[in-house]
């Protein structure tokens, strides 16, 4: 059973973590990086599942990738009717934080150990619950670079441009991209904002 001091560390660590876009280098080592996705492979999962994989995306890499997505979300902008400034300030943001990053985290999804249905409904459940997993893995990422001094932020950018991801990094058609993870260390400037306490009221209902 975890003691009272562990727990109010833990409890410390979840309310003090913050996302931070500041990020400076240098990269993490790969040590770092295989800590931080161990921890994610300790996340709940369906079915005693592992249905995450996660890409360390290289320097080398970033222009094409950004490149890609991109053409993606424009052409995407374009049928919303997006103004082309808008368009181009929203894409220059995106690309930066790609290329960017100190170190660039891609976590994707696969379907392996996950029940087929053959009707929608529960097939659609069925990958809610990866997605699920995924949530729970991220969080892992982003509380341990934040308890280790680092600096993160979440990127939901792949989840609108799978194929582009998928082809500007040469991964296997069966990988869905979910999300990045930037990670790096706070600008010397950086400083926490306050976060309000949540209105229970408005969250939480009881039965």
């Amino acid at each position: 059973m975890t003691d009272p001091a562990s727990a109010d560390q833990i409890e410390a660590a979840i309310r003090a973590r913050r996302s931070i876009r500041g990020l400076e280098g240098p990269p993490l080592t790969a040590q770092v990086v295989d800590d931080l996705v161990s921890l994610a492979c300790t996340a709940p999962a369906p079915h005693h599942t592992q249905p995450w994989r996660f890409v360390e995306v290289s320097p080398a890499r970033r222009t094409a990738l950004a490149t890609a997505m991109a053409e993606a979300w424009r052409a995407d902008m374009m049928v919303d009717g997006v103004p082309e400034r808008q368009q181009e300030r929203a894409l220059a943001r995106s690309g930066r934080q790609v290329e960017e990053a100190p170190t660039l985290l891609l976590g994707c999804l696969v379907h392996d150990g996950l029940r087929d249905y053959a009707d929608d409904r529960r097939a659609r459940a069925e990958w809610g619950l990866a997605q699920h997993s995924f949530g729970a893995a991220l969080q892992n990422i982003l509380l341990a670079a934040a308890a280790r001094g680092l600096g993160a932020f979440w990127i939901s950018a792949p989840l609108y441009a799978q194929e582009a991801v998928r082809s500007a990094l040469a991964l296997d058609a069966g990988w869905e991209p979910q999300a990045f993870v930037a990670l790096g260390h706070p600008s010397a400037d950086y400083r926490p904002f306050d976060r309000p306490l949540p209105d229970l009221a408005k969250h939480l209902v009881r039965r």
